[in-house]
């Protein structure tokens, strides 16, 4: 069973448009770091999957491979008259994975929506 609601994979989904999360990661220094990035939902791992360019050598990927954790944010609005905005929050454990293409998995613990499924 997944994490996220049926709503919630609609919204993720590839064919949705939507390229572009905000990545949250906390420093050894306990100050919050977001970032813009590209994602992915994997449905094989229900996680979200976050790739970029040199990821390995950035802020996110070292603060991911020390804490273990993350968070990030995917919205958009849909609407301005009558304003609408939907997304989704995920807050999780999260793997920093090197290799040929490294990339950030946050596997949800928390997942937090709003806006979707209203016409």
């Amino acid at each position: 069973m997944s994490a996220f609601s049926e709503p919630e994979l609609a919204y993720l989904g590839d064919g949705n448009g939507r390229r572009l999360g905000r990545l949250a990661t906390v420093g050894p220094d306990g100050i919050p770091h977001v970032v813009p990035v590209g994602y992915r939902y994997d449905p094989e791992d229900d996680a979200i999957i976050v790739r970029g360019y040199d990821l390995k050598q950035t802020k996110k990927f070292r603060d991911v491979e020390r804490s273990g954790r993350a968070a990030i944010v995917i919205d958009d609005i849909a609407s301005i008259d009558p304003w609408r905005v939907r997304g989704v929050e995920v807050r999780g454990g999260a793997e920093a994975i090197d290799g040929d293409r490294p990339l950030i998995r946050i596997h949800p613990d928390r997942v937090r929506s709003w806006g979707l499924g209203e016409s």
